[in-house]
């Protein structure tokens, strides 16, 4: 849909640019928003590279594994039911690590892993969706075969299968809280935004550190809230 939008965008600017005289000012602006680009990505690139490199050597030294046992009671206040040692626990943890320290880059890959590990406890909870094709559905201990709903499937928990007897998938719990989480992360180093600002000839580039330590304080506690009453009131149900 991006594609579209953008693709939109840019036929509409070119073809409004052709009518009113304009050609000759939409390519030098294109031509000087490319070098610009460019400009920016080899900054953007340094920056990141010195925080990954110092995101290594913390790794390296343990300091990463000791702010993982650290962050292990907010663990587990936030996802309750995932268990103290699965594999998840520790991605989660090294993507709030990153996303606290504003390296939004090197947070997307544990992001990406937490995800498989959160789609992997699904698949040992016996939710539909998760399992192998032509396995029965298990929810904690329980089994219940598919049944046939007006020539759809249906597992006993009522999730309707669709075409060709493929079950559902619809997120977890835990999926949601980190997505949301990770979206709305407390940051302490806005490097990105940093980036930015120093290329673009801010005379303060680190400026905007402690109106961004507000807002992402404020946007992680209405997560928190947010997500624990949408848990509650599930539970509820």
């Amino acid at each position: 849909m991006l594609n579209y939008l953008w693709a939109a965008m840019i036929a509409i600017g070119i073809i409004y640019a052709a009518f009113t005289g304009n050609l000759e000012a939409i390519t030098n602006a294109a031509l000087d928003s490319a070098g610009e680009g460019i400009s920016l990505c080899i900054t953007t690139a340094g920056v990141m590279a010195l925080w990954m490199g110092l995101m290594e050597i913390a790794q390296q030294a343990g300091l990463v594994a000791k702010l993982t046992r650290g962050i292990n009671p907010l663990l587990g206040f936030l996802f309750p039911r995932i268990p103290r040692e699965h594999k998840a626990r520790e991605y989660i943890a090294t993507n709030i690590i990153a996303n606290v320290l504003g390296l939004g880059w090197a947070c997307t890959p544990a992001g990406l892993k937490a995800m498989e590990e959160l789609a992997k406890l699904e698949a040992e909870r016996g939710t539909p969706g998760y399992l192998p094709e032509g396995e029965n559905v298990k929810s904690y201990g329980r089994e219940t075969a598919g049944v046939h709903d007006g020539g759809n499937m249906t597992d006993g928990s009522g999730i309707t299968d669709r075409k060709k007897g493929k079950r559902e998938r619809v997120a977890s719990n835990e999926m949601c809280t980190f997505l949301i989480l990770n979206i709305s992360s407390l940051q302490l180093i806005p490097v990105n935004m940093i980036a930015y600002r120093q290329q673009y000839g801010s005379v303060d580039p680190a400026g905007i550190i402690a109106p961004a330590i507000v807002a992402t304080f404020v946007s992680t506690v209405a997560a928190v809230v947010y997500c624990k009453m949408k848990d509650s009131r599930k539970r509820r149900v």
